[in-house]
């Protein structure tokens, strides 16, 4: 499950550093989140790190990008060797 950005975001700049694969960028009008280098942190941590600091609560799972922690750790292996 990849995550999401919502309208909420108040651009704080705090997600963005956290992300250990880089998939958090500045979109048009707040932040986004590349759902092809999301992988919840599983790999790197216990729980999603831009969640985990964000102030407004505006990141949750996308709808459009359900994935089981299997799948996530398997895009997490293939970031690592692409990287």
């Amino acid at each position: 499950m990849a995550l999401m950005i919502t309208d909420e975001c108040i651009n704080c700049d705090v997600c963005e550093p956290e992300c250990p694969n880089h998939a958090i960028y500045m979109g048009e009008e707040h932040y986004d989140i590349h759902p092809d280098k999301c992988t919840e942190c599983v790999g790197h941590f216990e729980e999603a790190q831009c969640v985990a600091i964000c102030p407004v609560a505006c990141i949750p799972v996308s709808p459009e990008h359900q994935e089981s922690r299997e799948t996530l750790m398997e895009k997490y292996l293939r970031l690592q060797a692409a990287g």
